[in-house]
């Protein structure tokens, strides 16, 4: 180690942070008006309607990363006759203490989500909200909004019905310890092994997902894997990196969270109301995507089709799992971003190219999405036999902002990740790593290496290289500030 190079700390972080969010029209403080209401507001939401559902008794758990406390939803189970199975997912109404158009709603409003990073988290609510009055906390009594769905035995959904409930989380489980147990490498956790049954109804809500997620990629939802490294601190200093497993309790939370909104999105089209859609057009790029497979040998169709490209990449995923979220990067560039649309009755759906469903709304994350908060606003007026909240024109805006701020938002994620990678290897320089090539660019080769996961460039030696290659550079140069990290490339 050598002392000199040890120059940044977690606190630079937070700096470099606040200067990102703030360059990016993200507002990284919650302003004295935040403040004053958040003052006026002694305990978590209360609601006398006698059409609010108490659900407090059943084996309701969350299942989230092992560090989360902003917890949006609860799952339970039941296994019916004939193979069916009914599910209930409860999602924290924030509504009930975050009313529209108050200063917390415009903070909410304005960056429009959460920001992750790994020195400090810029929430879209006050902590006091969304890590306790708002979020379902364990042990906690709190109001949700529960969508309640019976599938078949070949997990096509039988029925929906969506309404407000009190509910209570059993027990507060992790998605590494639940996948662990899951696969049989593993305990069952202790708050799970503290409720009787827990178990049983943990193993059929996964049987289902596992089900539901067969069914989607036979409807030919993609697979994709992102490269998003966390880094572990140790006091002020970056201690490691490491890759987040997509695991088998992360695919049951999101398999439940996509029927869920679509269930929601139907719902809402069913009142014959408007609302915000999350959507991924068919592909305008798609002869790039055809080009990009044809470099591996495969054939894909002329025009867009999702299941020749989910098995394309099953296929890249089973032959080189290493290199295979640097496709799933290319592939994700040219199909385009999600984004947020108004969708009024009656009007085609454009749907979401990427998960083969033509009716899906943001609707789970209300604690950490705007969107989110705007969809449970839309179904609450629904249910009470009110009118909208929003105006049509209200919702266009909206949609607009958000795609954006969500844009910005997961700028300042990737750049503050390229930032923590340099902070991490700043005491390396001059040390050899194995690398493989990731990307030609105009302004160079770029590489990834193998141990830590970190990405940079290559100044010197890259002449010849192609993606995919495997190499052993030298680390000649870092800068947090600005997330830059400098090879060359030497011989073996």
């Amino acid at each position: 180690m050598h002392a000199k190079h040890l120059s940044h700390h977690r606190s630079d972080l937070v700096r470099i942070a606040i200067h990102a969010m703030t360059e990016r029209g993200l507002l990284p403080e919650f302003s004295q008006r935040v403040e004053q209401q958040l003052s006026t507001i002694t305990g978590p939401g209360v609601d006398n309607d006698p059409a609010i559902h108490d659900l407090t008794a059943l084996m309701w758990c969350s299942i989230d990363n092992d560090d989360s406390m902003d917890l949006d939803q609860l799952t339970v189970s039941e296994a019916l006759p004939n193979g069916n199975v009914r599910l209930w997912v409860a999602i924290a109404d924030v509504d009930a203490l975050v009313p529209r158009d108050t200063p917390i709603d415009h903070h909410a409003s304005t960056n429009t989500t959460s920001v992750y990073t790994s020195a400090r988290i810029f929430p879209m609510l006050p902590e006091r909200l969304s890590t306790d009055l708002t979020s379902l906390n364990a042990q906690q009594d709190r109001l949700a909004m529960v969508t309640e769905m019976v599938f078949n035995a070949d997990a096509s959904l039988a029925g929906s019905t969506i309404y407000r409930a009190r509910v209570r989380n059993q027990a507060k489980l992790a998605y590494d310890a639940v996948s662990a147990w899951l696969d049989g490498k593993g305990d069952l956790p202790a708050a799970a092994a503290a409720v009787p049954g827990m178990d049983a109804q943990l193993r059929t809500q996964d049987a289902l997902a596992q089900q539901l997620r067969a069914r989607r990629h036979g409807e030919g939802s993609l697979e994709f894997e992102s490269f998003q490294p966390r880094v572990t601190f140790d006091g002020e200093r970056v201690s490691d990196i490491h890759l987040q497993d997509h695991n088998r309790a992360r695919q049951l939370i999101e398999e439940v969270m996509i029927a869920t909104n679509t269930c929601t999105a139907r719902f809402l089209a069913g009142q014959g109301l408007a609302s915000l859609r999350r959507v991924v057009r068919s592909p305008e790029r798609w002869l790039r995507i055809v080009a990009v497979a044809k470099e591996y040998g495969e054939v894909l169709p002329s025009d867009p089709d999702s299941k020749a490209l989910e098995n394309f990449l099953a296929k890249r995923r089973r032959a080189d799992p290493l290199r295979f979220p640097d496709l799933s990067l290319v592939i994700v560039k040219l199909m385009g971003r999600g984004e947020y649309v108004l969708e009024s009755p009656g009007v085609m759906p454009i749907g979401h190219f990427g998960l083969a469903v033509t009716d899906y709304t943001h609707s789970t994350a209300p604690n950490r999405r705007f969107p989110d908060l705007i969809t449970a606003r839309l179904l609450k007026a629904a249910l009470a036999k009110q009118p909208s909240p929003y105006s049509d024109a209200e919702l266009d805006a909206l949609a607009v902002h958000c795609t954006r701020q969500e844009d910005a938002a997961q700028k300042v994620e990737r750049q503050m990740r390229k930032s923590e990678a340099a902070l991490l290897l700043e005491s390396c320089i001059g040390q050899r790593f194995d690398a493989f090539v990731t990307g030609h660019a105009a302004d160079g080769v770029w590489i990834r290496l193998l141990n830590p996961p970190a990405e940079g460039k290559m100044i010197r030696g890259a002449s010849g290289l192609r993606v995919g290659d495997k190499v052993h550079v030298k680390l000649v140069a870092t800068n947090v500030e600005h997330g830059f990290i400098d090879f060359e490339q030497i011989g073996l």
